[in-house]
């Protein structure tokens, strides 16, 4: 049978940094937590594991006979950050700007293959509904829970994706869980732009950014401007988590030429879905649907554009008129935030042009021998 040594060495040859064993019993603790927030209402709809949590907190569910899983973290981290390009951008959170899952589940297989070689039973899980990778992995003693839920690994922080191989083999396990390395500190919760983290360790679904995002239907108006440039994913407690910024960087990887950090706005709602599903087929899109990608640009336009933007009305018109009945409402929207911003920059340019135009007068009467000592001492009066 291979050890875990082994099968780690076959995990970094594939680019995957931590591994890591825990037992294949029920993940109790994962199972009651995920009860109680759905009946609280903070699933806000979202399937995967809260699908049914019978299912995905017990491996032997997943592969009967399971006495092991094999945990896995690959970082995501870049060693460069683009700059923005010019003209009205959307941003991408990090683990999307490229797929990083698929070649995590390359590496996964491939210790899978491992096993099953030893005549065990093995199967590998990434970014699947089947079990909660992540109370596997603090079970495994990769890292501690963050107060924004995210496990933290020890000694690099948030960066990663996770996977598992479930099997048969029977595996030694830690024997003991990560110590907690947030102590007092609360930066994520300060950070969340909506405030979805209700507690330490509490994500309210309804108001994290990154499942409003993905999720079907009308964003809710309350929280659009929240979105701000957001297309895809937020990043916002992980950039503010001391050990994930200071200890992040110890696992950094080249950035793909592929990379896409940030989409532009018009191309995207110009493209058909068949072009949409091409470049961003890696991302979750509900139902399979670019209309939700669609949606979200049109609240980034209303949010960024610059109002007057010739390119930008046009396509909120087109929007507007057509017949998809929640794109034209976000359109609608889109296009009634430009005329208020436009209004207010108008309001504010007429204001600062009446001062200036009174300052001028106020110049053009004051004699040129006092006009350094007046506008020292403030005793400029009206023209």
């Amino acid at each position: 049978m291979p050890t875990v040594d082994e099968l780690a060495r076959i995990a970094r040859e594939h680019g995957i940094e931590h591994v890591g064993v825990a037992p294949a019993t029920v993940l109790g603790r994962a199972r009651t937590a995920l009860y109680e927030r759905r009946d609280q209402g903070l699933a806000a709809g979202m399937g995967f594991t809260y699908h049914n949590p019978d299912r995905s907190t017990d491996p032997g569910r997943a592969v009967a006979g399971a006495r092991s899983i094999v945990v896995a973290a690959r970082s995501y981290l870049t060693d460069d950050e683009p700059p923005r390009p010019p003209g009205v951008q959307a941003r991408v959170a990090r683990y999307a700007w490229v797929d990083h899952y698929t070649p995590l589940r390359v590496g996964l297989r491939a210790m899978a293959r491992r096993l099953r070689a030893a005549d065990h039973r093995a199967v590998a899980y990434a970014d699947d509904n089947a079990i909660v990778d992540r109370e596997a992995a603090h079970r495994a003693g990769l890292g501690w829970f963050g107060k924004n839920a995210n496990l933290l690994v020890s000694g690099a922080g948030s960066w990663f994706v996770l996977g598992c191989v479930i099997t048969t083999a029977p595996l030694p396990a830690v024997t003991g869980v990560a110590a907690d390395g947030c102590g007092t500190c609360s930066r994520c919760l300060d950070a969340c732009p909506t405030g979805a983290i209700v507690a330490p360790g509490v994500i309210d679904a309804n108001r994290c950014l990154a499942w409003v995002l993905q999720r079907p239907g009308a964003i809710p108006v309350a929280l659009r401007a929240a979105v701000q440039d957001r297309l895809y994913g937020c990043d916002d407690c992980q950039e503010a988590c001391p050990p994930t910024l200071h200890l992040g960087r110890r696992h950094r990887r080249p950035l793909d030429d592929d990379a896409r950090p940030w989409v532009d706005v018009l191309d995207l709602l110009a493209a058909d879905d068949a072009a949409l599903l091409e470049r961003h087929g890696s991302w979750y899109i509900a139902g399979r649907d670019p209309r939700w990608l669609r949606r979200n640009a049109l609240v980034i336009l209303g949010n960024t554009a610059p109002p007057g933007h010739r390119d930008v009305h046009d396509v909120l018109a087109r929007y507007a008129a057509g017949d998809d009945a929640v794109l034209a409402e976000h359109a609608r929207w889109a296009q009634d935030e430009l005329a208020s911003r436009a209004t207010t920059a108008g309001a504010a340019g007429t204001a600062g042009a009446a001062v200036a135009i009174r300052l001028r007068g106020v110049i053009e009467h004051v004699p040129g021998d006092r006009f350094g000592d007046t506008a020292a001492s403030g005793e400029v009066g009206p023209p």
